[in-house]
C-alpha cells in the first residue's frame, strides 16, 4: 500500500517522552469549509532521520509540528513548522529529513511529532517547459487551493536531467497565478514557465504543482436570478463567485459583439457568499444593482462555485 509506512512510525511513540506544551498549530491553504478526509499523527524518535507522511486519498495539509531541542532553550516550534510545510503541504507523499533541523545530539531522546490532515484534491504536476492541464466534469468548476513553481524535492521532474539542475530541493515559490486564471473554468490549461511565473531559482529545472478541487458551478446571464440549492440535511458554502465577463462564449446568444467581446471583466465578489452560506436554498439575482458595474456597456454574468456541506448538529450540553 501507498501509505503503509505510517504505522511503523507511529509504533515509535512508545520510546519518547512527550511534551504537548511545544506543539505549533498552523493556518491551512484550503477554504474553511473544507472537511479533512483523514489526519493522522505521526512521531519519529532518534535514530530514525526520514518521517514520511503520505495520504491515500487527497493532499497532505501539516496541522502541527512538534520537535525537542535538546538542552537549546530557545528553539523556533514555528520556524520548524514553516519549513515542514513548503516542503510537504499540497503533495500526496512527503518525506521529511530529521537532520535539516540540526545533527541529533547523542544520549538525547529527539523526536519530530507531526500532525497532519488529508484533504480532498486533485494534485497536478507539470515539469518546465509543459503545460498543467486542470480539468473538471460538467456542472463543475476548479476551485485552486494551492499552487508552487520551483522544486521541493529531488525526484519529481528528475528524469534525464543533470544532478546540478534538481539538486536544490529549497526553492519553494507559491503563487496565486493558477488560481487567477482556472478558477470558476471548467477546464484550464497553464504553461509551466519562468515567462508566466519568473524564476525563482535561476539554475534549477523547476515544475509547476496545483491542488484544487471540482466544485458544484452555476452561472446566471445579467438581468436573470442563480439558483444555489442544496439537498435536506446539507448547506450552502461558497467557495468563489464573480461578477462580469471572463469569455466571449458564456450569455452571448443574440448580444451584439459590442457587448461580449470585453472578456477580462473579472470582478470577485464575496456578496453571494454573504447571502447565501449556511442556507439550504439561495436566489441572488445577477445584476449592477446588486454588485455594481465593473465594466460599462459589457454584457455580463454571474458565476458561482459552491458545494453542499454536511450540517452540524450541536449537542446539547
Amino acid at each position: 500500500m501507498l501509505c503503509s509506512g505510517l504505522s511503523n512510525t507511529l509504533l515509535l511513540a512508545a520510546t519518547c517522552l512527550l511534551a504537548s506544551s511545544g506543539v505549533t498549530r498552523a493556518k491551512r491553504f484550503v477554504p474553511s469549509t473544507a472537511t479533512a478526509i483523514s489526519s493522522t499523527r505521526v512521531i519519529t524518535c532518534d535514530g530514525h532521520l526520514v518521517q514520511h507522511l503520505c495520504c491515500e486519498s487527497g493532499v497532505i495539509v501539516v496541522e502541527s509540528v512538534e520537535h525537542t531541542c535538546g538542552d537549546e532553550e530557545h528553539c523556533s516550534q514555528h520556524h520548524k513548522l514553516k519549513a515542514i510545510k513548503k516542503s510537504c503541504d499540497g503533495k500526496k507523499t512527503c518525506d521529511i529529513d530529521i537532520q535539516i533541523f540540526g545533527t541529533p545530539v547523542p544520549g538525547a531522546c529527539k523526536y519530530l511529532d507531526t500532525t497532519f490532515a488529508c484533504f480532498p484534491a486533485v494534485h497536478s504536476t507539470a515539469c518546465e517547459g509543459s503545460n498543467a492541464n486542470l480539468r473538471c466534469d460538467e456542472g463543475e468548476a476548479i476551485v485552486v487551493y494551492w499552487a508552487d513553481y520551483g522544486r521541493r524535492d529531488t525526484t519529481t521532474c528528475s528524469q534525464h536531467r543533470p544532478t546540478h539542475e534538481i539538486q536544490n530541493a529549497h526553492c519553494p515559490n507559491p503563487t496565486t497565478k493558477v488560481a487567477d486564471s482556472c478558477n470558476g473554468k471548467s477546464s484550464c490549461i497553464i504553461e509551466a514557465s519562468n515567462s508566466v511565473f519568473g524564476d525563482p531559482c535561476p539554475g534549477t529545472y523547476k515544475y509547476l504543482e496545483v491542488a484544487y478541487d471540482c466544485e458544484l458551478h452555476t452561472v446566471a446571464c445579467e438581468g436573470s436570478q442563480a439558483n444555489l440549492h442544496c439537498d435536506d440535511g446539507h448547506i450552502i458554502a461558497v467557495h468563489w463567485a464573480n461578477y462580469g465577463r471572463r469569455d466571449t462564449t458564456t450569455c452571448s446568444y443574440q448580444r451584439p459583439e459590442c457587448e461580449i467581446q470585453n472578456a477580462r471583466c473579472i470582478n470577485p465578489t464575496s456578496k453571494v457568499a454573504d447571502s447565501c452560506n449556511g442556507k439550504r436554498s439561495c436566489i441572488i439575482e445577477a445584476s449592477n444593482s446588486v454588485f455594481g458595474d465593473p465594466c460599462p456597456g459589457t454584457y455580463k454574468y454571474l458565476e458561482v462555485v459552491y458545494t453542499c456541506e454536511n450540517v452540524v448538529e450541536e449537542e446539547n450540553p
